[in-house]
């Protein structure tokens, strides 16, 4: 038999403190984390949880993406030239690769890239 649940008066709505939003937060977005998973176990709606996100990166309260900074790398040392075997693919496509490269592994680079 199926249960309902029938609630009467005004309507239920939970107050979440910010500690708790920061907490829910961090972990719908943690490495290999899944938001549904998270928000099934706080019991609160996948949108709300989105939502808190979109606010708290306008409000500068969570970090995004940082800058990247590319900066150029002197050489170290002059390395011993590695003899190479050079493969053209169609007209655009050039191939090196190390005479120690594995055979098998070089035919099924050829192969990749004449599929494509």
């Amino acid at each position: 038999m199926s249960q309902m649940t029938l609630i009467t008066g005004p309507e239920r709505r939970r107050r979440w403190s910010e500690d708790e939003q920061r907490q829910i937060l961090a972990a719908a977005f943690a490495p290999d984390a899944n938001v549904r998973d998270v928000s099934r176990q706080y019991d609160v709606a996948t949108s709300l949880i989105y939502k808190w996100r979109r606010e708290a990166l306008a409000s500068g309260q969570v970090p995004g993406f940082n800058e990247m900074v590319v900066v150029p790398v002197e050489p170290a040392t002059a390395l011993a030239p590695v003899a190479m075997v050079e493969i053209e693919v169609g007209e655009k496509g050039l191939v090196r690769l190390p005479m120690t490269t594995p055979p098998a592994l070089a035919s099924a680079i050829v192969k990749a890239l004449r599929a494509r």
